[in-house]
């Protein structure tokens, strides 16, 4: 594959804690905490996870959550509705900063 984003990358996710082993231990132990089941299910999680994935456009994130999400039981249509939320949420966020906007414009009198 010729991308910029190399997708046998991902898997080189935690040789980045080399020369910080014990930050990377404290971070990928937390990750994995995090990703548990508990008020949330591990599978909610991973659809979030996803949704998030498409707002912040990791496209590493995006593989390894689509795989997540899928073997959590997901189906594509589910995983389509996700990004569907996401990319409401990132035009919401865009049109609503359109308020400082017009805060803006209004202080200066125009």
């Amino acid at each position: 594959m010729d991308t910029y984003y190399d997708p046998a990358d991902l898997g080189k996710f935690h040789g980045l804690t080399e020369h910080a082993s014990e930050l990377g231990a404290k971070f990928f132990d937390w990750y994995g905490s995090v990703f548990q089941d508990g008020a949330l299910t591990a599978r909610e999680k991973s659809l979030i996870a996803l949704g998030v994935s498409h707002a912040v456009q990791c496209p590493y994130c995006i593989d390894a959550y689509t795989k997540d999400a899928l073997s959590k039981g997901c189906d594509v249509e589910q995983l389509t509705e996700v990004v569907h939320v996401s990319a409401a949420i990132r035009g919401g966020a865009s049109l609503v900063h359109g308020v400082q906007m017009r805060k803006v414009a209004d202080q200066l009198g125009m």
